[in-house]
């Protein structure tokens, strides 16, 4: 009688099986990627609009207590804190502001012993900046510092004249006063902050380049000055220190629409600059002016707060004529839908 062997079957995938469903799942990892990226920037996007809206209403409670938004900075013969440093109390930092003295210039010893320029306030930074939490280091002279995504209006293009201690357009400027009342052009129709890069690349200091806001990005960057920008992320040192008060460090302005690219080219490499004609403080009879872009890292938009405390996103696209309405607090210009 015949004995039948079993036979032993192999049991799992063959080699051509495990390849296709390896190459479905990548094919599906493919797919969700790009929409968990897209839920991710959504999320940094409404976050940033929310650390907007608590910088407007700390800029309202300061106006409510002091009747007039806070200057830029405040010197005769030297700086002092900027806008973001002087709402810290409006701002929960309320510990943190009175540790430090506003008649003294931020980088003074007795003020960098605080160690309140190292301190992050979340709402300044914006999450999709992937250097917003990178610290700056500003020289010996000032040490390390924060850097900041917020900006505050300085206007269309003038910034400050020395001589007759008159700013620009905007809301804020070297020892202004500006007062709601001031805001003819009504609080749903002016900026009051928006985004900027850290890190950003400018020069200052140069030749006046006189009060006419230019039309054409070629304008600015036919000036040469000092510069602040390099290969090294820390020599590029725009918008890096939240407390100091200068147009290049703690506003922008109208002068060319969102995210407008401005080439400045020097030694082969090409730089997306920000300018400042004169450091405010550092001349007696010289004005500034100044094109600061407000840029964001947030594909062809930026986010910014109006003077009535509401947040909205701007697109790159918006008419450069219009964006330069939003930047006026008196121009009495007629601003559309946008």
């Amino acid at each position: 009688m015949a004995v039948k062997v079993p036979v032993c079957r192999r049991i799992g995938f063959t080699l051509i099986e495990l390849l296709v469903v390896i190459s479905i799942i990548a094919v599906l990892i493919a797919l969700l990627l790009p929409a968990v990226q897209q839920a991710r920037e959504a999320a940094r996007r409404l976050q940033c609009k929310n650390n907007l809206k608590q910088i407007g209403i700390a800029l309202h409670n300061y106006s409510d207590v002091f009747l007039t938004l806070p200057p830029s900075f405040c010197f005769s013969t030297a700086g002092s804190w900027s806008v973001h440093g002087r709402i810290l109390p409006f701002m929960e930092q309320a510990n943190a502001y009175s540790k430090v003295r506003l008649d003294l210039d931020w980088a003074n010893p007795v003020n960098q012993e605080t160690g309140v320029a190292q301190l992050k306030v979340p709402s300044y930074a914006c999450p999709s900046d992937p250097n917003s939490d990178r610290m700056h280091f500003a020289g010996p002279d000032e040490g390390t510092i924060r850097p900041h995504n917020y900006g505050v209006n300085f206007g269309t293009w003038k910034i400050y004249d020395p001589i007759t201690n008159a700013g620009g357009d905007g809301l804020f400027h070297p020892n202004s006063r500006v007062r709601p009342a001031d805001i003819s052009d009504g609080m749903s129709n002016t900026l009051l902050a928006a985004e900027v890069k850290t890190y950003q690349p400018y020069f200052r200091n140069t030749a006046d380049p006189g009060p006419t806001p230019p039309s054409a990005v070629s304008f600015v960057t036919g000036f040469s000055g000092e510069a602040k920008y390099g290969p090294s992320i820390d020599d590029n040192a725009g918008h890096t220190e939240w407390c100091d008060g200068p147009v290049h460090q703690s506003g922008f302005t109208t002068t060319f629409a969102p995210n407008t690219r401005v080439p400045f080219v020097d030694g082969g490499v090409t730089y997306d600059i920000d300018y400042n004609s004169r450091y405010e403080g550092t001349s007696t009879t010289q004005s500034t002016f100044a094109s600061i872009t407000s840029r964001s890292y947030h594909t062809g938009i930026v986010n910014v707060a109006l003077a009535d405390g509401s947040t909205r996103t701007i697109s790159a696209n918006i008419d450069s004529q219009m964006w330069r309405a939003l930047g006026t607090r008196s121009g009495s210009e007629i601003v559309g839908e946008y």
